[in-house]
């Protein structure tokens, strides 16, 4: 787990590299993982143990699709209003301000980890759904100049798409559309009928993979229920919706849909503090669904454009620290290195 939290805000790998590390991931699990696509992003590591690793991207050493869910039949199917009070509230002042001038979101990422030495990441995700990354200034410009970008994946255009049906009124689809975006293991919104073969054919593609690779087939397991379904039907809302946020910050829409649907966490803790003279919230992820991690993400009071990530392993109790910075530009600029 620990290796793969390192890798968190590296380039996506290879395929190969991908299945490698996704099945590796999975059999320590011993949960089954649906088909998935290939996000190539740089993002957050909030799930550090079996309930908590449903729904993020191996291309930032985080799997994506474990379960997939979305909410479930019965209860669940409306989503809770826990903390909707000041997100939904600094979510409309977001909106309402807009989207600043520029054809692209660029986001420079400082990550921290255990040997506390910074490792700089630029993502820059454009309006027409492409990205181009560099590990600096110069490596970000050459590859906007070079036309280098990479087509946004299906997993993309879904965590985005989400964002914006959110920001826009309709939280109860925008919240099934971003658990679901990495797919439906689960069977939230299913039959009990459709819902367990869903669960099946995961964990039959999840034994597929092992003999491949020569590894033991755990037994199957039933569909979770309860509680644990709420928890990781939660986990995946926050993995998605950070892989918006961290794709495209400055996109105000975007940016709103998922302090909306953040509101829609029950038990997420919103707090108050201060960064570099600047108002701030703290949003306090519940452990549940993070398996016992902790992940504090503080934005920006004002305009909700992220500051800060700090995680805490549950199993290891080792701290990775995240710096952000957002700004909308333009390629052009881009290209002339003016970043």
């Amino acid at each position: 787990m620990d290796l793969m939290k390192n890798l968190r805000d590296v380039p996506s790998p290879s395929p190969e590299a991908y299945d490698r590390a996704r099945t590796a991931l999975q059999t320590a699990m011993e949960e089954p993982v649906a088909t998935v696509v290939r996000p190539k992003r740089w993002f957050s590591w909030p799930k550090l143990s079996i309930a908590a690793v449903g729904a993020a991207a191996v291309a930032a050493a985080v799997v994506m699709g474990t379960s997939g869910g979305s909410v479930p039949a019965g209860p669940s199917d409306a989503a809770p209003q826990a903390v909707e009070a000041p997100l939904v509230k600094l979510a409309s002042a977001v909106q309402a301000a807009g989207t600043q001038p520029g054809d692209a979101s660029l986001i420079i990422n400082t990550k921290f980890g255990l040997d506390d030495k910074p490792d700089l990441n630029y993502t820059l995700y454009t309006d027409k759904g492409q990205q181009f990354t560099g590990d600096s200034a110069k490596t970000l410009a050459d590859a906007v100049a070079k036309g280098d970008a990479q087509p946004a994946t299906p997993y993309d255009g879904k965590v985005m798409v989400a964002a914006r049906l959110a920001a826009n009124g309709d939280v109860d689809k925008a919240r099934i559309a971003m658990i679901t975006a990495a797919g439906n293991a689960l069977g939230v919104g299913l039959s009990p009928a459709e819902a367990d073969k869903a669960w099946a054919a995961a964990q039959a593609e999840t034994a597929k993979m092992l003999r491949k690779i020569g590894k033991p087939v755990p037994a199957p397991k039933p569909r979770p229920t309860g509680k644990d379904l709420e928890n990781l039907i939660n986990n995946h809302l926050l993995s998605n919706a950070e892989h918006a946020l961290f794709a495209n910050a400055a996109d105000a829409e975007v940016r709103a849909g998922v302090l909306k649907l953040y509101a829609t966490i029950p038990d997420m803790i919103v707090g108050k503090t201060t960064v570099d003279g600047q108002a701030a919230l703290t949003l306090t992820a519940p452990p549940a669904i993070l398996g016992g991690s902790t992940d504090v993400l503080t934005i920006n009071a004002d305009n909700g454009l992220p500051i800060r990530e700090e995680i805490t392993s549950a199993e290891s109790s080792k701290r990775y620290v995240v710096n952000y910075k957002s700004s909308r530009v333009t390629l052009a600029d881009v290209a002339a290195g003016k970043i």
